[in-house]
């Protein structure tokens, strides 16, 4: 198997990566139950320095990214609501093709957040 699953964070507000953003992955059995699979946080380019799942790790299934972007705002000083309008954003996607290179990559602001896939 070669697919890979990566990730980045890009503060929209300031046009930069979002460095120190931690970034959990969960998977879900077939009942629903979830599985913890990684934590880690962005490095100073927004990025993880590994990706999230790769080779015999990549499985096909549901899968969800919590971004805690409420603690990044709150280390930055950015976030004057307490709490923060966003705190932690979940993104469900599935893997189909563990063969595949999946890239979920997340724009964040204050007030909102975008995500697509990426290449």
């Amino acid at each position: 198997m070669t697919g890979r699953l990566t990730t980045h964070v890009l503060d929209i507000s300031i046009g930069k990566p979002a460095s120190g953003v931690l970034v959990e992955l969960v998977r879900y059995g077939p009942n629903k139950e979830i599985e913890s699979i990684r934590i880690s946080y962005t490095n100073e380019d927004g990025r993880l320095n590994h990706p999230l799942l790769e080779g015999e790790n990549m499985k096909k299934g549901i899968y969800e990214l919590y971004f805690h972007v409420g603690d990044y705002y709150r280390n930055r000083g950015t976030s004057a609501e307490n709490p923060s309008f966003l705190d932690c954003v979940p993104v469900r996607f599935g893997i189909s093709d563990p063969d595949s290179h999946y890239h979920v990559p997340l724009l964040i602001s204050p007030g909102g957040y975008s995500t697509y896939r990426g290449s």
